[in-house]
């Protein structure tokens, strides 16, 4: 029996497919184009469902070791006690998308489970190449902490959570946490991470129903790395997958769909966190895309998903 799209989500992409079928994809290295293409994607999914109303929002800004201002978000429900935090991290392949169009996805985290978050604006590629967003994201993390106390937030339980590039750069704040001797970093939530600038051979299993294509991939690692994407040189704080001593990092909760680019990175990395004496709870969904819990969010498969992604952030 061959792979196929669950029948929820490919009924929920049809209408994409349809709008999609004659257009051109873009080509191998231009950022212009899917930034054109996928924002507006973005924005809609974002707001295809309603946004919570007992959600408040705040601007706050910090300063990297470059001199860069860095914009992030705090969310926080009506009435929330005291406990766990998390920074968030947006997705778009280290080269599109901004906070804003994430608001609603963030503001639904944390209505359901009662967790604020802080949504991080970091640098994109190729304007701000690696280190830069990661160092971005080091100095939010260093951010809430410093400030923990005057937000209610207990500094033991500060998690990171991100989606597709947000979910590497999760990843990768743990290694450079760990690399640095804090802050401390209390669980990590991975969704769909992008973490292997080496994933470039195509699966002719999946290549029907990728959103995010590898030509994708092969345009979103150069622009973070340059040419030292998919070398030997790369360290694991810009790929995680290239970590080899996963020890002491923070338990990790990891979900990707079965017919997703970064599949069988992913499925590694729970592997190598596990084999490290990592906690992680790993979940593959059969016949989802990347970011199908976006688009088919009234799937069984998207119900399921976010049921355990609120679970796991209420547990931090």
């Amino acid at each position: 029996m061959a792979l196929s799209l669950d029948p929820e989500i490919a009924q929920a992409l049809a209408p994409m497919a349809g709008a999609m079928a004659d257009a051109t994809p873009p080509a191998v290295g231009d950022i212009a184009a899917r930034r054109a293409m996928w924002e507006p994607i973005i924005g809609a999914a974002g707001t295809a469902q309603p946004i919570p109303d007992d959600v408040k929002t705040s601007e706050h800004h910090t300063t990297a070791d470059d001199g860069a201002r860095i914009t992030m978000r705090w969310y926080t429900k009506d009435g929330a006690a005291p406990g766990p935090a998390v920074l968030f991290f947006r997705g778009g392949g280290y080269i599109f998308g901004h906070i804003d169009l994430f608001d609603g996805p963030v503001s639904r985290y944390v209505s359901a489970s009662g967790v604020p978050m802080l949504s991080v604006e970091y640098r994109r590629a190729p304007e701000h190449p690696f280190p830069a967003p990661l160092e971005d994201a080091y100095s939010a993390l260093r951010w809430l902490h410093a400030h923990a106390a005057e937000l209610g937030v207990d500094r033991d339980r500060i998690g990171v959570m991100g989606d597709s590039a947000g979910g590497g750069m999760a990843a990768g704040l743990t290694i450079l946490a760990r690399e640095r001797g804090g802050p401390k970093i209390a669980r990590q939530i991975l969704i769909m991470p992008m973490l292997d600038d080496r994933t470039t051979t195509p699966d002719s299993h999946i290549a029907p129903y990728l959103l995010w294509s590898y030509d994708d991939s092969l345009t979103a690692w150069p622009a973070l790395l340059g040419e030292a994407a998919g070398g030997p040189g790369v360290p694991a704080t810009a790929a995680p997958a290239r970590l080899e001593d996963a020890t002491g990092l923070p338990p990790a909760y990891i979900e990707v769909g079965q017919l997703d680019v970064f599949r069988d990175e992913d499925a590694a990395y729970a592997t190598k966190l596990s084999r490290a004496g990592v906690p992680v709870e790993f979940h593959l969904h059969p016949g989802a895309p990347h970011e199908f819990d976006s688009i088919a969010f009234t799937s069984d498969v998207a119900r399921r998903a976010i049921t355990d992604r609120i679970r796991v952030l209420k547990s931090i």
